[in-house]
C-alpha cells in the first residue's frame, strides 16, 4: 500500500507552537462558554473547533486533501465504538421488553438497603466490568438497573451514577478482556499481565477509598430501615413491576450470557448482538410481546405504559435511535481528534514539555497531564493512551524505567478520566445510558479522581516504580535529593 502525503515523514509539516496554543485555547474557552454559560450544543462547539483547527493547519502548509484524510482517519477509529454504542441501545430496549431490567430492579429493591446501596452498586459494577472487560456494557445494562434501584431507594441520581461509573471503570482498567487495557500494554510494549498486576497498586487503593466515600455518603440515607415515604415509593414500584411484567430469575440469563461470552473471549460486537437477540427471544416467551413490539423497542426504545409515573419514567428508554446523539458526537469528536493527530499539534506540546522531564516524578506527572489533556482535546480515551504513550516512551527508557510504569500511568490518566469529560465518547455515553448529565455525576465518580492522584504520588515518591536496573531507584532518589 502506498503512503499518503499525510503519513510521509519526509513531508511532515510541524505547526508552530503559538498556533497550537491558539487552537487549544480556543477549544478550552469555547467549551467552557458552551457548557457553563450559553448552553450551545457540544456538537456545534466541536465543529467550530474543528473548523478553526483546519484553518490553522492550512495556514501551516497542510492541504485540504490532507485535512480530509485526517478526518477520515478519525472516523475510522470511531467506527467500531459507534457500532457498539448502537447495539447497546438495542440491548437496553430488548432487555426491558424481556423484563430483564425489571427483574434486576425488583429483586435489588428488596435486597439492598439505602445505607449500603452506593457501596453495593460500585462493587456490582466492578465485578461485572472485570468479567466483561467493558465499562460501556456494564453501565448500559447493570448500570441502568441500578439507576432504577437508586431512584426507588431515594438516593440522588448523581450519586448512583457516580458509583456506577467508578465501579465500571475499575473493571475496565483491571480486566485482561478490556480493549483499553490491552491497548495501553501494547503502546508501552509491556506484558499484559505485568501491566495489570502493576495497576493494582493505584487502582486497588483507589477503589478502597471510593468505597469508603460511598459508605460515608450512604450513612445520610439512614440505617437498615426505610422511612414511610421511601417505603411507599418502593412498594408502589414493586407493585407496578409485579403487576405489569412477568418477572423471573430466568430473565437474568442474558446478562449472565454476556459475562460468559466475555470470559470465552467472544468479540465484543458479536457477543452484544447475541445478547440483544436473546433479549428479543425472552420478550416473546416471558412477556408475550410481538415481533413488531420487540423490534420497535430495539430501534426506538421501550415505552412503558403502566400508569405509574415512577415506573414509566424508569423503563421508557433504550433503542438504537437513542444513541444517535452520542454517535454523532463521537464521529465529530474523533474527526477533530484525527486533525490534531495527523497535523502533529499535540506532539508539538509534548515535545516542548519533554526536555523539562528530569526525574521519575516529573515524568509520571507529565504522562498523567498529557493523557488528561488528550481526553479534553480529542475526546477519546484511546487517543489519550496512544499519543502520550508514543511521545513519552523514549523518556521512560532514558530514565531506565520498566515499560509497565508507562502503561500504568497511561491508564491512570487516560482511561479513568475519560468519563468525566462531557464531550468525550465515554462521558457522552455514560450520560446517555444513565439518563443524567455528566456534570451531575462528576462529583461522585470518586475512583476517577483518586487513581490519578495516587499515581502522581507514587511517581513523586518512587513507591512501586520499577527500574530495569534494580539499583536505579536509589540513584534516582539520590539525584532528586541533591536537586532539592
Amino acid at each position: 500500500m502506498s503512503k499518503t502525503k499525510l503519513d510521509n515523514v519526509e513531508e511532515k509539516k510541524v505547526p508552530s507552537f503559538s498556533s497550537v496554543i491558539f487552537v487549544f485555547l480556543y477549544l478550552i474557552v469555547t467549551m467552557g462558554i458552551s457548557v457553563l454559560w450559553l448552553e450551545i450544543p457540544i456538537h456545534i462547539t466541536l465543529v467550530s473547533a474543528a473548523i478553526v483547527t483546519t484553518i490553522v493547519a492550512m495556514m501551516q502548509g497542510y492541504s485540504w486533501e490532507e485535512i480530509q484524510a485526517a478526518i477520515l482517519h478519525g472516523c475510522s477509529i470511531a467506527m467500531l465504538p459507534m457500532l457498539i454504542l448502537m447495539i447497546i441501545g438495542a440491548i437496553i430496549g430488548a432487555w426491558i421488553s424481556a423484563g430483564t431490567i425489571q427483574t434486576i430492579i425488583y429483586y435489588g429493591l428488596q435486597l439492598i438497603s439505602p445505607r449500603w446501596f452506593l457501596v453495593a452498586a460500585a462493587l456490582m459494577c466492578s465485578i461485572t466490568s472485570l468479567a466483561t472487560g467493558s465499562a460501556w456494557t456494564t453501565s448500559g445494562t447493570i448500570g441502568v438497573a441500578l439507576m432504577g434501584i437508586g431512584a426507588g431507594l431515594g438516593v440522588p441520581a448523581g450519586m448512583t451514577a457516580g458509583a456506577v461509573v467508578s465501579g465500571s471503570y475499575f473493571g475496565d482498567k483491571m480486566s485482561p478482556l478490556s480493549d483499553s487495557t490491552n491497548l495501553a500494554a501494547a503502546v508501552a510494549e509491556a506484558d499484559l499481565f505485568e501491566h495489570i498486576k502493576h495497576m493494582i497498586y493505584t487502582v486497588g487503593p483507589g477503589l478502597a477509598l471510593s468505597l469508603l466515600a460511598y459508605a460515608v455518603l450512604g450513612a445520610r440515607f439512614g440505617g437498615e430501615t426505610l422511612d414511610p415515604q421511601q417505603m411507599a415509593v418502593i412498594n408502589e414500584t414493586l407493585t407496578g413491576l409485579n403487576q405489569n411484567f412477568n418477572l423471573s430469575l430466568w430473565l437474568l440469563i442474558p446478562p449472565v450470557a454476556v459475562i460468559i461470552m466475555a470470559v470465552k473471549k467472544v468479540p465484543a460486537l458479536a457477543s452484544l448482538i447475541i445478547s440483544a437477540l436473546m433479549g428479543g427471544v425472552f420478550a416473546l416467551i416471558f412477556q408475550g410481546a410481538s415481533i413488531h413490539e420487540i423490534t420497535q423497542a430495539m430501534n426506538w426504545g421501550f415505552v412503558s405504559e403502566t400508569g405509574i409515573e415512577s415506573v414509566d419514567a424508569l423503563l421508557s428508554r433504550g433503542g438504537m435511535q437513542s444513541m444517535m446523539w452520542t454517535v454523532s458526537l463521537g464521529f465529530i469528536a474523533l474527526s477533530f481528534g484525527g486533525i490534531l493527530e495527523k497535523t502533529y499539534m499535540l506532539e508539538v506540546i509534548l515535545n516542548k514539555i519533554e526536555p523539562l522531564i528530569k526525574t521519575t516524578g516529573s515524568l509520571v506527572l507529565t504522562t498523567l497531564l498529557g493523557s488528561l489533556a488528550t481526553n479534553f482535546s480529542m475526546a477519546s480515551q484511546y487517543m489519550a493512551i496512544i499519543i502520550p504513550g508514543r511521545m513519552l516512551a523514549p523518556a521512560y527508557k532514558r530514565l531506565n524505567l520498566k515499560t509497565k510504569n508507562l502503561s500504568r500511568a497511561l491508564e491512570d490518566g487516560g482511561t479513568v478520566f475519560a468519563p468525566l469529560v462531557p464531550w468525550s465518547l465515554s462521558g457522552a455515553f455514560s450520560a446517555g445510558v444513565l439518563g443524567i448529565s455528566t456534570i451531575e455525576y462528576v462529583p461522585y465518580a470518586f475512583l476517577c479522581f483518586f487513581v490519578p492522584v495516587i499515581s502522581a504520588i507514587y511517581g513523586m515518591t518512587g513507591f512501586t516504580m520499577e527500574y530495569e536496573d534494580e539499583n536505579q531507584d536509589k540513584i534516582d532518589n539520590n539525584s532528586e535529593t541533591k536537586a532539592k
